[in-house]
């Protein structure tokens, strides 16, 4: 039997806008230490490799959470699920505060990592309860924007304000306090029921009728997300290696660019097919990385910043179409696994091959690094887009 939480009559209906700012609170905080990254390095003798590591443990974390505890609001109820997301947070926040080495933003981005999956999966689930259409749309655009807003925000802190290690840390802390206290002001937008122990076991499936379409889009997804893993953990240290500038907000505004553009893709995008996103996804990317490439090597931030707006469009639109290949195939019942598969591959290819880049960083430099991984995601890219269009053709003359 399922039993629907209760609310009284006269609680506050749930607030989307409640609910956008607190999912776009958490991945703003995500992309906070992106900036810091450099900072760390000289502060605390961090080498690239370690940097690149403390990078990955939150996505692993996070995939971990949305994994095992993806669905768990729906049997405990959204309030108590995204209140306990908040309040890892909040210890999070406190490590970064009192971090002193690299073994505490380990352990900070860890516990980072654990809340924001929780978060992320109870946050959009409550947003879809309010409001289907507008909750779907701000689940796609809120994660960017709240990242945009974290790295340029940050980036600022830590060129004018004081503490640029833990003023940015302090301020989130009190926010995720403000709003752990204020989720309890809402009403439940979800309901109870039993099995929330059996729900914690991961279901990771790919059914039968996509799995041609999954290897299809496989290569287009992985090159975006390494190329978003390679933006938050070394692009910073990049700019300021390459051309010189080591003001924090120069770095911080290229990482910007790539949040801003890829949001306003989403949502200027977001209704047309998933061939169509494809198609201009792989074309925007590869001017963008084209144009990067030539600002790293000829030392020309204006370039750099043009070169990953371009790049940040054809990652949103390549997201699009990626998803939007995949998941109108699933049967409802298939859905959940379905999209646990394409987060383990998005996630691994977020934070795998940002290892690498760390090791080629310090052993070649950033500019070799950035040749090599914009060929590899420029040949992924192409390589997906022509199995695409192969496949097309085939099934168009096999259907004459």
């Amino acid at each position: 039997m399922v039993a629907v939480a209760k609310s009284t009559e006269n609680s506050p209906r749930p607030s989307i806008g409640f609910h956008a700012l607190t999912l776009a609170t958490f991945f703003g905080a995500s992309a906070a230490p992106t900036p810091l990254y450099r900072i760390y390095q000289e502060n605390f003798s961090v080498s690239p490799v370690l940097i690149t590591v403390i990078f990955a443990v939150y996505a692993f974390a996070l995939l971990a959470a949305l994994l095992t505890a993806g669905s768990i609001s729906d049997h405990l109820g959204r309030k108590p699920v995204i209140f306990f997301a908040l309040v890892l947070e909040i210890i999070a926040m406190g490590l970064f505060v009192v971090a002193s080495g690299p073994g505490w933003l380990i352990a900070a981005r860890i516990v980072q990592g654990l809340a924001t999956g929780i978060a992320g999966a109870s946050l959009g689930a409550a947003l879809v309860d309010v409001d289907r259409a507008k909750g779907q749309i701000v689940n796609s655009i809120a994660p960017l924007s709240g990242m945009a807003v974290g790295a340029v925000g940050t980036s600022a802190l830590i060129q004018y304000g004081p503490f640029p290690m833990h003023l940015v840390y302090a301020l989130l802390l009190v926010a995720f306090t403000l709003q752990a206290a204020a989720i309890w002001l809402t009403r439940e937008s979800g309901a109870t029921r039993p099995g929330a122990l059996g729900s914690l076991i991961p279901r990771v499936t790919v059914p039968p009728q996509v799995k041609r379409p999954l290897s299809l889009v496989t290569p287009i997804n992985i090159a975006n997300w390494t190329l978003a893993g390679f933006y938050l953990s070394l692009v910073p240290s990049l700019v300021a290696t390459t051309t010189g500038s080591r003001a924090p907000l120069t770095g911080g505004a290229v990482v910007t660019a790539l949040m801003v553009s890829g949001a306003i893709a989403v949502y200027l995008r977001r209704s047309k097919t998933a061939s169509a996103n494809l198609g201009f996804g792989v074309s925007a990317k590869t001017l963008g990385i084209l144009t990067v490439v030539a600002g790293v090597h000829l030392a020309n931030v204006p370039l750099l910043l043009i070169g990953t707006i371009f790049t940040g469009a054809g990652f949103g639109t390549n997201f699009l179409g990626s998803i939007g290949t995949i998941m109108p195939l699933a049967k409802p019942d298939e859905r959940a696994g379905l999209l646990s598969a394409f987060y383990v591959q998005s996630y691994l290819a977020f934070s795998l091959p940002a290892i690498l880049a760390g090791f080629l960083a310090k052993s070649a430099g950033y500019a070799l690094t950035t040749d090599i991984y914009a060929t590899a995601i420029l040949l992924l890219m192409g390589a997906g887009l022509l199995s695409i269009r192969a496949d097309r053709r085939r099934v168009a003359e096999s259907a004459a």
